[in-house]
């Protein structure tokens, strides 16, 4: 019994360090999600659950070091569904590691006619932070992103803020460059 028990823990501990290892050794990063509109003028159950697809949208991730300076820009296309599939490498072109925690994700442009205003919703305008990654296995790190959404400029909420000096108390911290 007692043999048995000492093979077990010894299996334990070999998965546990065969999971540790290949968390530290990831060598790409992938990043992905979808692009959608949501269309405001329709009912609410079509406006909530009745959002499509857009293809041909840009998406586009920026890295940055630790000085704040831009270490690696990629962007990618979305597909007919609307999804969208960024490939990193964890280390960028000056041999520096890519520390995923300070890369930005954000809509760039929509090909739509109609549906070409990028919301917040998610971050998709403003951009968002790789955070937790929803996959790390092996050399693989993913991170699959809620989906981000174009709207109508019908849709769209002017901004009625008549203070034009705000713009100017903005700190380093409350943005995300």
């Amino acid at each position: 019994m007692e043999k048995k028990m000492k093979s077990v823990w010894f299996v334990f501990v070999m998965i546990v360090a065969f999971l540790m290892a290949a968390a530290e050794g990831t060598d790409s990063i992938h990043v992905s999600g979808k692009v959608l509109c949501q269309d405001c003028t329709q009912g609410w159950n079509e406006w909530v659950s009745g959002a499509k697809p857009i293809k041909g949208s840009v998406v586009s991730v920026t890295c940055l070091d630790e000085r704040r300076r831009v270490m690696y820009y990629g962007s990618d296309l979305t597909d007919e569904l609307g999804g969208f599939d960024l490939l990193l490498n964890k280390t960028s072109c000056y041999g520096k590691p890519l520390n995923p925690h300070n890369c930005f994700l954000r809509l760039v442009s929509s090909p739509d006619p109609v549906c070409n205003i990028p919301t917040d919703f998610a971050g998709g305008n403003s951009g968002i932070k790789l955070r937790r990654p929803t996959v790390v296995y092996r050399g693989l790190t993913k991170y699959e992103m809620g989906p981000f959404y174009y709207t109508t400029p019908m849709c769209d909420q002017p901004d009625t803020n008549n203070n034009h000096d705000a713009d100017s108390n903005i700190t380093e911290k409350d943005t995300n460059y």
